[in-house]
């Protein structure tokens, strides 16, 4: 893959170009953002998925929720619908796409809406819902809206300043365009990264002085669970299990579980994978399958033997208070 992705270097010379050009007329504008009265924020970043552009979302409902109505606003990748739906009981994973159908789940007290055009979906939000917040998953690219305060989103271990365009790295979006945010979040840190390796990452992304750089990790339950029964991961160690994952990046994951001591098969399929009939087959046939929040929305109702771990972002020092305090500030 690594040699597939060296000898495709010229065609991310003009994806660059095309991204470079694309954000030139937005710049100069030829091509218009829209704003909108009600506030909005967007929780995204600059390279292909692996971020944790959900776990996010779901930290910054949980801690504003009882101050303000908030309204979630996403694309719905890969979802089998089209145009504005706005999640309700009768809502399904397919109609949704896995992440929205996971935020309306654990949080039925906020909107939760999906739309690939987020003009559209916004007006349609302020007109059903009139929200006090709109928070935007995944935007980042999407400059026909501008937002009233952006949270990019860059993983420990692949900053996007160390990246490079697709498909040769996974940049989708100039590194430039970090200048827009308010807040630049390094997620998927170590727990115990000090604070010299901190400002060594500062450094390395070299902020513009209006912004704030905060770090998160992380945080993974202490247990699994299924539609009717939970385990502790001690639990897990005298059972045969397998690890089922269609996320961007498993590896945080991976590396959990076995630090914990539990031994696992690994079967990986691609970002937001909606599993055949033949992969479900051999899957009831597991013994037992432990699997991510996001891909058991997808499986819960197909498979019996099914479990997930949960996980949220955790923050080093205030860093999360501060993330909070800046969109407080825009309200």
């Amino acid at each position: 893959m690594q040699v597939l992705r060296k000898i495709l270097f010229p065609f991310s010379l003009l994806y660059a170009l095309v991204v470079y050009f694309r954000n030139f007329l937005f710049d100069i504008g030829f091509l218009k953002s829209k704003t909108f009265e009600t506030p909005t924020v967007c929780v995204g970043n600059l390279s292909v998925g692996g971020t944790g552009k959900t776990p996010m979302i779901e930290f910054l409902v949980d801690n504003l929720k009882a101050e303000l109505k908030i309204a979630v606003l996403s694309r719905g990748y890969r979802r089998k619908s089209e145009g504005f739906i706005l999640a309700d009981t009768d809502s399904s994973v397919e109609e949704l796409g896995d992440e929205p159908y996971q935020i309306y789940s654990k949080f039925k007290d906020i909107a939760v809406a999906v739309d690939a055009n987020r003009q559209n979906g916004i007006t349609s939000l302020q007109k059903m819902v009139d929200p006090d917040l709109i928070l935007l998953d995944d935007a980042y690219q999407h400059r026909k809206v501008k937002c009233t305060s952006y949270i990019l989103l860059t993983a420990f271990g692949h900053l996007y300043s160390k990246d490079w365009y697709l498909p040769t790295g996974n940049l989708r979006d100039a590194k430039s365009q970090a200048n827009r945010a308010n807040c630049i979040v390094v997620t998927k840190c170590p727990k115990n990264l000090k604070t010299e390796a901190r400002k060594k990452i500062i450094n390395q992304l070299n902020p513009q002085t209006h912004q704030r750089v905060l770090f998160s990790y992380l945080d993974y339950h202490d247990e699994v669970f299924g539609l009717d029964k939970s385990y502790s991961l001690n639990d897990l160690k005298s059972k045969n299990i397998t690890l089922v994952t269609g996320i961007a990046n498993p590896a945080p994951l991976v590396e959990f579980l076995k630090n914990e001591g539990v031994s696992f098969k690994h079967l990986k399929f691609k970002d937001h994978h909606f599993f055949s009939e033949n992969e479900l087959k051999n899957l009831k046939e597991k013994d037992l399958i432990l699997t991510t929040e996001k891909d058991y929305v997808r499986l819960k109702n197909q498979l019996q033997n099914l479990y997930y771990l949960p996980v949220k972002h955790r923050f080093f020092d205030d860093d999360g208070e501060q993330i909070l305090k800046e969109i407080r500030n825009i309200i």
